[in-house]
């Protein structure tokens, strides 16, 4: 389906400093998901605490359609998600089926059936469906922001948010931010 449904308010100024990232916020038409919660869900994860803007670096806004903006968030159903990522050359596929979410360029993907469900180790070590949505925003976004993959530091450890925790923990526990103690958590570049 056509992913449109771009939300129609701006938000507040998120971040104490730094350039201000302005992105939009748009849901797949047919998908039965609402622009406005996503939206809302969107920047909860964004303004943390714990999130990007903690840095003192950086500030991040949602605009409003017919505002200039520097990237855009999506909710795309698998399929669509699936399309968008391989257009922007990430290949998202588990199994052969669109699985993953992703980051092409001026775009971050949240594939709809990881944003319903989560994944099957999360679910099963009885992290909260809202934990592995604040996660999922953060490492997409964190790609847009220029960070790359990051590996466990350690078994018992939280994971760094830019594992890609979607796919295995490696005995790290589920993490959704970039900041931990207001200081920047990471593992080792993979």
């Amino acid at each position: 389906g056509a992913v449109s449904g771009t939300t129609t308010g701006g938000g507040p100024v998120l971040g104490r400093g730094g350039p201000v990232q302005r992105y939009r916020v748009a849901v797949e038409n047919g998908s039965g998901e609402d622009v406005h919660a996503f939206s809302d869900e969107a920047q909860a994860a964004l303004a943390g605490p714990g999130s990007w803007v903690d840095s003192g670096l950086l500030r991040l806004r949602r605009v409003p359609a017919g505002e200039a903006y520097d990237f855009t968030i999506y909710l795309a159903t698998a399929a669509t998600a699936g399309r968008m990522c391989r257009a922007g050359g990430v290949d998202i596929r588990v199994g052969g089926r669109p699985y993953t979410s992703c980051r092409a360029p001026g775009k971050v993907i949240i594939n709809l059936d990881r944003w319903r469900t989560s994944v099957p180790h999360f679910v099963r070590a009885g992290v909260p469906l809202s934990l592995y949505r604040t996660y999922v925003v953060n490492h997409e976004v964190g790609h847009q922001l220029g960070h790359h993959h990051e590996r466990c530091p350690g078994p018992g450890r939280p994971a760094p948010v830019m594992q890609q925790q979607s796919l295995f923990l490696d005995g790290c526990t589920a993490n959704p931010w970039p900041y931990l103690d207001g200081r920047r958590y990471t593992g080792r570049p993979v």
